[in-house]
């Protein structure tokens, strides 16, 4: 049962580590994480910046963390019932013979 336990928390490790390594690459390719938006007129010029909230970086690792806390609160609940508790069913049996035995 150990060697099940040991071979998932490395391919969880192995995962994370590549899901981070894949996260990594894409947030390199972004040029900037805020969009903005600049209109020029005759003479004014009105620059606007917006900021969502799915491109803070901050943001998706907490997400990432709640997720993995859950995963692991999920799956720690199961079990094979034979370490969680015990079962006390008893049999009696009674054998009479009355009679002769041929």
């Amino acid at each position: 049962m150990k060697h099940i336990t040991n071979g998932l928390g490395i391919k969880a490790l192995l995962t994370f580590l590549t899901i981070a390594f894949f996260q990594t690459i894409i947030l390199a390719q972004d040029g900037s994480t805020t969009s903005g938006s600049t209109t020029t007129s005759k003479s004014v010029s009105v620059t606007s910046q917006t900021n969502d909230w799915f491109s803070s970086p901050w943001l998706w690792v907490a997400a990432a963390v709640v997720f993995i806390l859950l995963l692991v609160a999920l799956l720690r609940g199961r079990g094979d019932g034979a370490s969680t508790a015990t079962r006390t069913d008893r049999v009696t049996v009674t054998k009479s013979t009355s009679g002769d035995v041929v």
